[in-house]
């Protein structure tokens, strides 16, 4: 009678439990978030969103070793038992108990496979029971062999990366069958604690736990001592781009649901120039660092990007990702200053007037308003690329009369890509309106071209699930007459030469550009361009306080040489 009111008891017992089991044919068969994998223009990997799935690997495929180290570390006696190891629960209990605290857990590899599979991550004698039922189904269902792949394949493994051969590409840049010995101790040492043993997060904790690993193994006879120890001098990550970049990520992740729509995983080939991006990165925080922390810059972006296509190649959006993640290259909207003479130039460029007509620099009054030329003496009558080049106020507000008023000017600042708003009255000459750093760039790009409005661009190829997609950039339009365009860069040019942004110029190389400051040195800007590269730069502080007298000409510009002249030629 005992017996079995015992055993009803205890099928009640087990149905209680089994109430809200997932069905494990259906838990098999989960869906994911789609993927998005970036990779720098020379498909060096830069970035992975969503839950990276790499190739499905099969135990024949990989090197013995793999299996070899994650049984060693995890489950010794897993082709021995039935799913749940008595022995294993009475050694943790015993070590557990002598030690005073909980060191050893005494689940199975079939255990944490039916947990990561079905359950939460909760911690409850009714989960333990529900991952033992789990684990008993699993282990009549699958062969050894059969566990152990739908483990290596499904496992996460830090990083957003599920399964052995995700994790490869991702720390290592190789696939799951081409594993070392010291890699595969490190990718199965990071099941325990995938966040706090992630190499990209924590190389060193990272190292520490292969090397426990490879002694594991050394344990269980798969490695000689001196083999472990030799494997274990061998553990090395390679460098991670740097996080500064994850501005350039951001932009590019900012519209791809739109863009790619649907559920499959994109491999996204991108236009970064991961040794450009380091030589930006490295230059303006030496700037800010020296000269920029002497005259209270606290913040800078750049912008580099290809003249012809609008393919940015590097992009700064602050200091450092880490500490703001606000992109200033491309969210944030500022005053450009005289950065933006040069469409009110253009806009009488398209009026009839040449670079050699004339405009007056003397004072000027309209209506209550008054611009000033700071510590320029007027001269009298002034070639328009004179006055372009000394960034001449009153000429440029002449200017913008000449070339229509303030309409024209804003129409054809919003034909070459910037958005506004911009001022309908004469201040808009001195440039009163709003921009961010990737407009200008791009507008300036067109001039540098010959005429041709690009839209900035970080994508060359896109891959869905090995399939080539249509990256869906557009194709380059005319906006300016090419003769206006030439006409403007030889403006431009002058200024390098003999103007306000001679600290831009690199010798040997013909570099056109503009500065622009703000009332108080609140912004400060530089963008300039030569051969098929644009670069633009920004800098300022992000609660737009005064800096100390950096002008465009000054500290951008400076900033602009040193990253010209650190590029290939």
């Amino acid at each position: 009678m005992a017996a079995i009111w015992g055993g009803l008891a205890l099928g009640v017992l087990l149905l209680v439990f089994a109430w809200d089991l997932p069905r494990p044919e259906e838990a098999l068969e989960t869906t994911r978030r789609p993927s998005v994998t970036l990779e720098a223009a020379d498909g060096r990997l830069l970035s992975t969103s969503g839950d990276l799935y790499g190739e499905t690997v099969r135990l024949r495929d990989v090197p013995v070793h793999l299996p070899t180290a994650l049984l060693a570390i995890e489950d010794r006696r897993f082709r021995d038992h039935f799913g749940l190891d008595p022995v294993g629960l009475l050694r943790a209990a015993w070590v557990n108990l002598t030690s005073g605290r909980v060191s050893q857990g005494g689940s199975t590899l079939t255990q944490q496979l039916a947990k990561n599979l079905f359950l939460t991550p909760e911690r409850s004698f009714r989960r333990k029971v529900q991952e033992a039922m789990l684990a008993l189904w699993l282990e009549s269902r699958f062969t050894k062999d059969q566990l152990l792949e739908i483990y290596l394949n499904r496992v996460y493994l830090g990083g957003g990366a599920y399964g052995v051969d995700a994790a490869a590409r991702l720390y290592f840049g190789v696939p799951a069958r081409r594993l070392a010995i010291w890699q595969s101790a490190v990718l199965m040492g990071l099941p325990k604690a995938p966040s706090r043993y992630n190499p990209r997060a924590n190389p060193q904790a990272a190292a520490d736990r292969g090397a426990e690993v490879l002694r594991a193994m050394a344990a269980t006879g798969a490695l000689t001592e001196a083999q472990a120890n030799a494997e274990a001098e061998r553990i090395a990550f390679p460098p991670r781009p740097s996080r500064d970049a994850g501005w350039f990520a951001d932009w590019v992740n900012d519209d791809l649901a739109a863009r790619f729509p649907g559920s499959a995983d994109l491999t996204l080939r991108t236009t970064l120039d991961l040794r450009v991006q380091a030589l930006v990165e490295a230059k303006l925080e030496t700037l800010l660092a020296g000269p920029g922390a002497a005259a209270e810059v606290g913040q800078g972006a750049v912008v580099v990007m290809d003249v012809a296509t609008g393919a940015v190649r590097a992009m700064a959006g602050g200091r450092d990702y880490r500490r703001s993640s606000f992109n200033r290259a491309v969210s944030a909207r500022r005053q450009p200053g005289s950065v933006f003479k040069p469409f009110v130039y253009l806009a009488a460029l398209e009026h009839g007037l040449s670079p050699d007509s004339t405009v007056s620099d003397g004072p000027l009054t309209l209506g209550r308003w008054s611009p000033g030329n700071g510590g320029w003496r007027p001269r009298g009558d002034l070639p328009l690329e004179e006055a372009l080049a000394h960034s001449v106020n009153t000429a440029a507000v002449r200017v913008l009369v000449r070339g229509g008023g303030p309409k024209e000017a804003a129409a054809v600042a919003r034909r070459l890509g910037l958005t506004g708003p911009f001022p309908n009255d004469a201040t808009i000459a001195l440039g009163t309106g709003e921009a961010s750093l990737l407009e200008l760039t791009a507008a300036y790009a067109a001039i540098a071209n010959g005429g041709m409005r690009v839209v900035p661009n970080g994508i060359a190829s896109a891959r869905a699930e090995r399939r080539a997609l249509p990256s869906g950039e557009p194709a380059p339009i005319r906006v300016l007459q090419a003769e206006d365009a030439l006409a403007m860069r030889r403006m431009m040019e002058a200024v390098v030469n003999r103007g306000s942004g001679r600290a831009a110029g690199v010798p040997g190389r013909n570099v056109a550009g503009k500065t622009g400051t703000t009332q108080d040195f609140r912004d400060a800007w530089f963008i300039g361009f030569t051969g098929g590269t644009v670069i633009g730069v920004w800098l300022g502080n992000d609660d737009a306080t005064p800096m100390d007298d950096v002008r465009g000409g000054t500290l951008p510009a400076r900033l602009f040489h040193d990253i010209l002249e650190g590029l290939p030629r």
